[in-house]
């Protein structure tokens, strides 16, 4: 559903961004407003990043290869990263470029000047629109999560970048009508200047954000708590596992989780014995938590001794260590 989700918020960003960022750079062209041409490269580089979020879902779907045996699917995060890099250079370091070359030298507008008022009150529709789809998408899979920690938690990075896009556009689209309202009135172009750059902070803001969490996501991300506990009690509900001895879990991509365990077993007669219960507990972790779909489990012995002095075996099937000689001196 996410990933479903995520590309319908994707396309009409992309729509919406398209059409808006045509009609600013006719303003801009009419008025020679700065906050008009921010506002224009500002949608230019939402519309290239909503085309590389499609890129990485299409690439991420490819088969697994024997150089990638895990897959793809990471690629959807590291296409999530490029995406922040060109709202930070692209967008955002511009703007404030532009902020500083306009405060330089200002010039209030002097034709057109119904133009820009037009366009951004229109854009604030269309981009209002396209932040509702990605709100009504994002609630399919949030659930009771705040905003805030869905964004940081979500491990579909689409639908988390499309919102912190789409909110800045809106902001944006605020601040470069607060510049050119305050230009009109005014006639000073300094407040043309001062809305690129809070245009230009907002853009940069957003884009550390997204870089911080979508680096969370590369550097490989396990299961949430709820998650956990699912597999935990999936593992351990039935006669063939008595504990878990330890166990890791990692996301492979966005809809695939790793799961990794030492399990102490019960003694069984015999390897069939032990492979169908092993396979009867991966049954009950893949009902429990269905994007499990990569899972080890290491069948053991489990040991009180050998738990106490730190090996996590059994002290019938642990490996010796070597002991290790101590120089003197």
């Amino acid at each position: 559903m996410s990933a479903n989700g995520g590309t319908k918020a994707i396309v009409a960003a992309l729509l919406a961004n398209v059409g808006i960022a045509i009609t600013k750079f006719v303003a801009f062209l009419l008025t020679s407003s700065s906050s008009m041409l921010a506002e224009s490269v500002h949608s230019v580089a939402d519309s290239g990043n909503q085309a590389l979020l499609l890129l990485g879902g299409k690439r991420a779907k490819r088969a697994a290869t024997p150089e990638h045996p895990f897959g793809y699917g990471r690629e959807r995060y590291i296409y999530a990263f490029i995406v922040s890099i060109v709202l930070f250079s692209i967008g955002g370091l511009f703007a404030l470029y532009e902020a500083y070359h306009k405060w330089a030298d200002p010039h209030g507008i002097t034709e057109w000047q119904w133009v820009p008022i037009v366009v951004l009150v229109a854009a604030i529709v269309m981009e209002s629109f396209s932040f509702r789809t990605a709100i009504k998408e994002s609630n399919h899979i949030r659930g009771n999560q705040s905003w805030v920690r869905f964004i940081r938690r979500a491990k579909a990075p689409e639908l988390p970048v499309v919102l912190l896009e789409d909110l800045g556009a809106l902001v944006g689209l605020v601040f470069a009508l607060f510049g050119v309202t305050m230009t009109l009135i005014t006639g000073n172009g300094k407040w043309d200047a001062a809305g690129t750059a809070m245009i230009g902070v907002l853009l940069v803001v957003i884009a550390i954000v997204l870089a911080l969490e979508t680096k969370s996501l590369l550097l490989g991300e396990g299961a949430e708590a709820s998650e956990l506990a699912a597999i935990e009690r999936a593992v351990t509900d039935g006669p063939e596992v008595e504990r878990i001895i330890h166990m890791k879990t990692l996301y492979l991509g966005p809809e695939e989780l790793m799961v990794a365990a030492k399990i102490g077993v019960p003694a069984c007669e015999s390897a069939h014995d032990l492979a169908r219960g092993i396979n009867a507990v991966e049954a009950r972790i893949r009902a429990a938590v269905p994007t499990a779909r990569v899972i080890y489990l290491e069948p053991d012995i489990y040991s009180v001794a050998a738990a106490e002095a730190g090996t996590g075996t059994a002290a019938d099937t642990a490996v010796p260590q070597p002991e290790v000689e101590r120089s003197g001196g």
